[in-house]
């Protein structure tokens, strides 16, 4: 029996990789996205589903699927305000995973950071970290988070300091070794394809998932 997908976030790179492999993959029969904006030039299976993400309740008549990928995140720099990025990072995540509990979806996928800690001192770190704790505090069936360092991949918008990171990353790349090696650069579709795995493979899991294995599990079951 074909499945059912939602993605949160799919207009941003990690988001978008996973959207592009999900249309290709014939286990899917209906992809449905929650967005602010319309993606144009999508296949009939993709449905889109557009308003206001920070009011999510909006959506739970349609918020149904067999599996829920959430790919949402911004920066500081997109939004200093550190109450909306909460709002975004945190409230947005949750809310779903609330949503998938109520609606009775057992996947749920989400894409967090290293260095995630809810009782870190840094505002972005502790974030991510009670983003984590209330996803997991729904008791969804599969629950898996992702824990990337820095994403590589091709980005249409400009973030200069975040790709001079990448090129000198990418120059001290063989100095991570044993446990430096989650360290590393994990691109993005290793992070998609990673996803795409781990929803289907038969366990259960209630996991947190390091860039290191990340590359692993893209490797696994493609």
């Amino acid at each position: 029996m074909k499945k059912t997908a939602i993605i949160l976030g799919a207009s941003g790179l990690t988001g978008g990789l996973l959207l592009d492999r999900l249309i290709g993959d014939e286990r899917y029969q209906t992809i449905k996205l929650f967005s602010r904006s319309r993606i144009d030039g999508l296949p009939n299976k993709v449905h889109q589903h557009i308003g206001n993400l920070l009011a999510l309740d909006q959506f739970k008549n349609e918020f149904t699927a067999d599996e829920v990928y959430c790919c949402i995140g911004t920066t500081a720099k997109k939004t200093p305000d550190k109450e909306r990025y909460k709002a975004i990072d945190y409230g947005i995540p949750v809310a779903a995973a609330k949503l998938s509990k109520e609606n009775g979806i057992k996947t749920f996928i989400v894409v967090s950071a290293m260095g995630a800690n809810k009782k870190s001192s840094v505002f972005y770190n502790r974030t991510k970290g009670q983003m984590e704790q209330g996803v997991l505090d729904q008791g969804i069936q599969k629950t898996a988070i992702l824990r990337p360092s820095l994403i590589g991949g091709n980005r249409d918008e400009r973030r200069v300091l975040e790709k001079i990171g990448l090129v000198v990353f990418k120059i001290i790349q063989p100095l991570f070794i044993g446990p430096l090696k989650k360290y590393k650069i994990v691109n993005a579709d290793c992070i998609a394809q990673a996803m795409l795995n781990i929803a289907n493979t038969t366990s259960n899991t209630n996991v947190i998932i390091t860039s290191d294995d990340i590359k692993q599990l893209a490797k696994q079951l493609k």
